[in-house]
C-alpha cells in the first residue's frame, strides 16, 4: 500500500514547496492538496461529522489554489505525486482545468494525480453560478468533457450539462492515457460513481467503517456490476489520522492507497507529525 499526505496549504503554514519537499525526503508517495475558493460568511450547511463536526475550521477559508501550489511543489520536488484532494469540480469551468492539468502533468513529468469531489458545502455554489442539486451529473460530465480534451486530437462534448465544440488542445498530459481520475466521498452514490468512470474511489473512511473492512469488498462488487475489471479501479483512503495498527488494517483490507492528514501550527510541530507518519509505515508495510 502506498503512503502518502495531505494537508490544507494555506497562507500560514510551511509553503508548498517546503513542505513538498519534507514530504519526499521521508519517502512518501504522493501530496494531495484540497481547494476552497472562498467560503461565505452566513453559512447554513453543517460541518460534516465525517470530517469532524462542529465548527468549520478556520483553515478552510484560508487554502491556496490548488494548482498554483502544486506547481510550486512539482518545481521543488523530482518523484513526488502531486494531486488535488478534492479539486471543486461542480465550481470549475473543465476546459481551464483540463488545461491546467495538462500543463502541470506534463511539466512535471507526469506526476499529477487529478481527484474530484461532489461538494459537500452547498453555500458555495451560488457565487459560482452553479447548482448544488445537479453537482453529481455536473461533476461526471465535465470529467468526460476534460478526458476528451487529454486524449483527442479534435475533442468534442455535447452533454446534458455542458457541451464542447470540436477543439484543439495542447499540451496533452503526459501520462497515458491521462492523469489517474481519484473520485472521493464516503457515501453509496459516490461508491457507484467511482465504480462507473473513476479510476480510484477515495473517501475519507465512514465513521462506522473506518478501515473500510466492509465498504471495501462491496465497492469491488460495484466495479464489477459496472462492468469493468476490479482491479482495475484502486481503493484510496484519506484519513485525519493513521497510526500503524490502522496502516496495517487498511493494507489487510486491499486498499491501494492511503493519503494522511499532516497539519499543525509550527514548522516542529509538522516536522514531528510526519516523522511519526514515517516510522509508523516502516513498521506497518
Amino acid at each position: 500500500m502506498d503512503v502518502g499526505v495531505y494537508t490544507f496549504a494555506t497562507d500560514r503554514d510551511l509553503v508548498p514547496q517546503r513542505f513538498a519537499q519534507e514530504v519526499e525526503a521521508r519517502g512518501f508517495n504522493s501530496l494531495m492538496l484540497p481547494e476552497h475558493s472562498h467560503i461565505p460568511v452566513q453559512r447554513t450547511t453543517p460541518y460534516p461529522e465525517a470530517y469532524g463536526g462542529g465548527v468549520l475550521p478556520d483553515f478552510y477559508q484560508r487554502t491556496h489554489d490548488p494548482f498554483v501550489a502544486l506547481s510550486f511543489a512539482a518545481a521543488a520536488t523530482t518523484t513526488l505525486r502531486l494531486g488535488t484532494g478534492i479539486c471543486l469540480l461542480a465550481l470549475r469551468d473543465p476546459v481551464h482545468t483540463a488545461k491546467s492539468i495538462a500543463s502541470l502533468d506534463f511539466l512535471s513529468g507526469g506526476r499529477f494525480v487529478f481527484g474530484v469531489g461532489f461538494g459537500w458545502n452547498a453555500d458555495e455554489f451560488p457565487n459560482h453560478g452553479a447548482s448544488f442539486d445537479r453537482r453529481h451529473t455536473v461533476v461526471r460530465e465535465k470529467v468526460q468533457l476534460i478526458r476528451r480534451l487529454w486524449t483527442d486530437d479534435v475533442a468534442e462534448f455535447d452533454g446534458r450539462e455542458v457541451r464542447l465544440e470540436p477543439s484543439w488542445a495542447w499540451p496533452k498530459p503526459l501520462q497515458r492515457p491521462h492523469p489517474p481520475i481519484y473520485l472521493g466521498g464516503n457515501g453509496p452514490l459516490t461508491m457507484r460513481h467511482a465504480a462507473e468512470w473513476a479510476d480510484a474511489w477515495y473517501p475519507t473512511g465512514p465513521l462506522d467503517d473506518p478501515d473500510l473492512t466492509r465498504a471495501a469488498p462491496v465497492f469491488r462488487k460495484m466495479v464489477a456490476d459496472a462492468g469493468r475489471d476490479p482491479s482495475s479501479v484502486k481503493i484510496a483512503i484519506a484519513p485525519a489520522e493513521c497510526d500503524e495498527r490502522r496502516l496495517e488494517s487498511l493494507a489487510l483490507n486491499g486498499v491501494d492507497e492511503c493519503n494522511v492528514a499532516v497539519m499543525g501550527s509550527t514548522e516542529v510541530e509538522i516536522m514531528e507529525k510526519l516523522d511519526a507518519l514515517a516510522l509508523a509505515r516502516s513498521r506497518a508495510l
